[in-house]
């Protein structure tokens, strides 16, 4: 299969692509580096364009033959799309709207969206699982189910076929210690932790510790870049035209952020300074995956269930490259 990929250059873009790639696909990422780096993408075939631009990227899928999309350009900041809306709006929701006029031009008729479990907001449920109702907190989740509902009316009236996989928190980095995560600025717990050990910050602000949680502190579920490439291979060969399937990416089991800040102090062999501050708005207390479905559906297994194996990976990509991709 030849397959596109979106913000292929960034964080858990690069991860799928590399993932597919080793898998036997052919893959190409399409990526504006804006907050991607071409490092990432590891030799494969790349174009540098923004989502905008459709006639670039209908150009793009028809010189390259694309059976497939897998779309994970986004902007993903959450506190951002608080202060600044119109950008993420125009970004994500315009910029699908673009990628879709793309595909029905250059007649690619199969996607995989990457969204979000931000898009179930302040439930008080445990875990989430596809059926729970979305109640979207902050403008960054309520421009992903914008897009899901475009994509969705696309396909009913184009005859796309599609998956929305919602996925929780991004972590760690390849196990061989080539790739791992590099924003600008870094907005993620685990890698904001370990900067404190690296000697890049003095310590870590904790926003808020009043939440309805055991500590007080906000918990997350935490699922390896490796696992979301496999999951994402297994969603994508599995999305026909006419499918139209939705799936949680999550290893069902949650962390709170002082649980990660003490996994880091136990992979790290050093103690991690903390400062409690006020909550950030737009964070719900609790985000954790129902993952039955993507388990029993698509036979999905995550291979890093313990959080602080998944931190030594992030910890031996950070040490190697204190400074990412630029050295």
């Amino acid at each position: 299969m030849k397959i596109l990929i979106t913000g292929g250059a960034g964080y858990v873009g690069s991860a799928c692509l590399r993932y597919v790639a080793e898998q036997g696909h052919e893959v190409m990422a399409y990526d504006n580096l804006v907050m991607g780096h071409e490092e990432a993408v590891d030799g494969h075939a790349f174009v540098k364009g923004d989502i905008a631009d459709t006639d670039l990227l209908t150009k793009t899928l028809k010189d390259f033959g694309a059976d497939a999309v897998m779309h994970f350009a986004a902007a993903t900041y959450v506190g951002e799309s608080v202060e600044n809306p119109e950008y993420h709006y125009r970004n994500n929701v315009g910029g699908t709207l673009s990628l879709l006029n793309a595909m029905r031009a250059a007649d690619v008729n199969r996607m995989l969206f990457s969204s979000t479990c931000a898009t179930y907001g302040m439930t008080q449920s445990e875990t989430m699982s596809e059926a729970t109702p979305q109640d979207p907190f902050s403008p960054y989740a309520r421009t992903k189910l914008a897009v899901e509902w475009m994509i969705r009316d696309f396909a009913e009236a184009y005859g796309m076929g599609f998956t929305l996989l919602r996925y929780f928190n991004a972590s760690g980095a390849d196990a061989d210690g080539r790739h791992g995560e590099d924003h600008r600025p870094e907005n993620h717990l685990i890698p904001l932790v370990l900067e404190v050990p690296l000697g890049k910050r003095d310590k870590i602000m904790v926003f808020g510790q009043d939440y309805p949680t055991p500590d007080g502190t906000c918990i997350r579920d935490y699922v390896h870049t490796r696992d979301l490439a496999s999951a994402h291979l297994l969603a994508i060969e599995a999305t026909k035209e006419g499918t139209a399937e939705v799936f949680n990416i999550g290893t069902g089991n949650g962390q709170s952020v002082m649980e990660i800040i003490e996994a880091c102090e136990k992979v790290t062999g050093q103690s991690i300074a903390r400062d409690i501050t006020e909550r950030r708005p737009g964070d719900p207390p609790r985000l954790v995956a129902e993952p039955t479905k993507l388990k029993t559906q698509l036979g999905w297994e995550p291979q890093y269930s313990n959080i602080e194996d998944t931190i030594a990976t992030a910890w031996a990509w950070h040490q190697a490259h204190p400074n990412g991709y630029t050295q």
